[in-house]
C-alpha cells in the first residue's frame, strides 16, 4: 500500500480514537491522549518517508492531534484545563526519556534480541526530547493564548473554525521551526532540512484544517450533555 494511503489510514485512526475517548471518558480521556500523542510522535519522527513526492518525517499526524486536544479543552473547559494538558505532555516526555535511557544501561542477556533496536530508537531521544520540549512548550503556550484571543474576538460557536485554525496554524509553524532546528540541524543536508521543514509544516497545516469538524463535534456533544465524564462516573 502506498505511503499516502497509510497516511490517510493513520489520520482516520487518530481522529476516531480521539472522538471515542472523549465521548466515553470526557476531559480525562483527552488528557490521557496527550502522553500517548507526545511519546508516540517522538518515536515516529525518527522515521523519514517519501510522501506526496517529497521527503517528510513521520509523527506529524499524532503530534498535531495534541493541538486538537488543547483546542477542545480550551473550547469546552477553559484555559486552565488546556494548560494542564501541556504540563502532562512535558512530564510524559521527560519521564519516557529518562526511564528508557536507564533501561538501555542494563546489560542484555545472550538471548536478548531487542537491545540494538532499543538503542537505535531511544539513545537519540534526549536530543529529540529537548527539541520537542522547547517546541511543544512555546507553541502550545501560543496556541492556548491565541485560541482564547480569537474566542474573545469571535465568541459565537459558528466561528470555532476561525479559533481552531488561526491559533493552530501559527502555533504549528513555531513548533516546526524550533523542533527541526534543534533535532535535525546538522543531521541532514541543508536542502533536505529545509524540505523537511516545509513538508512537516504543510502536513501539520493539512491536519489542522481536517480536524476542525472534530472541534465542532466535541463542542456540540459537550453543549448537549452527551459527554460521559469519567470523574463523574467514579464518584
Amino acid at each position: 500500500m502506498a505511503n499516502e494511503l497509510w497516511w490517510l489510514l493513520l489520520l482516520v485512526t487518530n481522529f476516531a480514537a480521539i472522538l471515542f475517548i472523549y465521548r466515553f471518558m470526557g476531559r480525562i480521556g483527552i488528557l490521557i491522549w496527550i502522553p500517548i500523542a507526545t511519546i508516540i510522535a517522538n518515536i515516529q519522527v525518527l522515521k523519514t518517508i517519501e510522501l506526496f513526492g517529497v521527503t517528510a518525517t513521520l509523527g506529524n499526524i499524532v503530534y498535531a492531534t495534541s493541538f486538537l486536544v488543547t483546542d477542545i479543552l480550551s473550547e469546552n473547559y477553559g484555559k486552565k484545563s488546556a494548560r494542564s494538558a501541556v504540563l502532562i505532555g512535558f512530564f510524559s516526555l521527560i519521564t519516557a526519556t529518562v526511564v528508557m535511557n536507564i533501561a538501555l544501561g542494563f546489560l542484555p542477556s545472550p538471548e536478548d534480541f531487542a537491545q540494538e533496536s532499543l538503542v537505535t530508537l531511544f539513545s537519540i531521544l534526549p536530543r529529540i526530547t529537548l527539541a520537542s520540549l522547547a517546541a511543544y512548550g512555546i507553541s502550545q503556550i501560543h496556541d492556548i493564548w491565541a485560541y482564547q484571543f480569537w474566542r474573545q474576538k469571535l465568541p459565537a460557536s459558528r466561528y470555532i473554525w476561525v479559533r481552531n485554525n488561526a491559533s493552530t496554524m501559527v502555533s504549528q509553524l513555531i513548533d516546526t521551526l524550533i523542533f527541526n532546528t534543534i533535532a535535525f540541524a546538522g543531521v541532514f543536508p541543508w536542502d533536505i532540512w529545509w524540505e523537511i521543514n516545509l513538508t512537516t509544516y504543510l502536513l501539520k497545516w493539512l491536519v489542522a484544517g481536517l480536524d476542525t469538524p472534530l472541534v465542532y463535534i466535541a463542542a456540540r456533544w459537550f453543549s448537549r450533555g452527551k459527554i460521559r465524564e469519567l470523574e463523574t462516573r467514579l464518584d
